[in-house]
């Protein structure tokens, strides 16, 4: 559905809710079910009395598998029809790239932002309700993005790195007509590679939702400004870069065959 960005309904809120209200959910069951996944991933290998924690005593074989996980659920995500109807953005750092490269309207945007904090701090709360204890204790704790020994600057680097390449490659891929259809698969392996090597420096953020959802229950806030900075100032840069190199017609044409127009 494609509006005039100049059309004064664009901009409306009870316009965008009659019109998109099932995005809006869309977003939030989408980054609740990521957290509920991550969760539980998380509370069954790192949990010191969890069963799988004893049997896989090497603690780089336990990242990977979450890496693993946490990649092929945003792939389940990303290519569910629920996914492919919203484009699965997630994370609000996402949805002000798409913002700035006017691929979503102002008020759809901001209905995605809040979306995406209320359905990753439901599934956060859901995952307490499920797990209990094993989850809210250390060391998983809400499984909480703080910075790693390294500390706050190295955990701001980190993040803005990651985030800068994902959107940088989830735009150039879907804007390739032979490639477009892989990206998805290429967001869920730069997610499993970031949970492996980049989450010791940072805990691996990339999102503020997800950052807020663990650190509200857990009441930790901890570097709570590299993780709503780095990932939102990467991805606009990103997507700066994107318009820079990438000509307008083809642009737009291979653009609108990937993402939702939420104009």
């Amino acid at each position: 559905m494609t509006q005039n960005l100049k059309d004064p309904a664009t901009f409306s809120p009870q316009r965008a809710l009659s019109l998109h209200w099932p995005d809006f959910l869309i977003e939030a069951f989408a980054l609740g079910m990521f957290m509920i996944s991550a969760s539980v991933v998380t509370t069954l290998l790192e949990y010191p009395e969890g069963l799988l924690n004893h049997l896989i005593a090497n603690a780089a074989v336990r990242l990977s598998m979450i890496g693993l996980s946490m990649g092929g659920t945003a792939v389940a995500l990303i290519y569910s029809p629920w996914g492919r109807r919203s484009g699965a953005h997630m994370n609000p750092a996402v949805t002000l790239a798409f913002l700035s490269l006017r691929r979503i309207a102002p008020v759809n945007a901001m209905f995605y932002i809040a979306a995406q904090f209320a359905g990753g701090y439901a599934g956060v709360l859901l995952s307490r309700v499920l797990l209990g204890a094993p989850f809210t204790a250390p060391p998983v704790r809400y499984i909480v993005t703080v910075p790693g020994r390294a500390g706050p600057a190295a955990a701001f680097t980190a993040e803005f790195a990651i985030s800068f390449v994902m959107m940088f490659v989830i735009l150039m891929i879907s804007n390739d007509v032979r490639w477009s259809r892989y990206t998805g698969a290429a967001a869920g392996a730069l997610i499993s590679g970031y949970v492996f090597f980049e989450s010791p420096l940072s805990g691996f953020s990339m999102n503020p939702a997800r950052t807020v959802a663990s650190a509200l229950p857990a009441q930790l806030w901890t570097g709570l400004w590299i993780y709503f900075t780095a990932p939102v100032m990467a991805m606009w840069l990103a997507a700066r870069a994107f318009h820079a190199l990438t000509p307008e017609p083809e642009r737009s044409h291979h653009l609108a065959k990937i993402l939702p127009t939420m104009h």
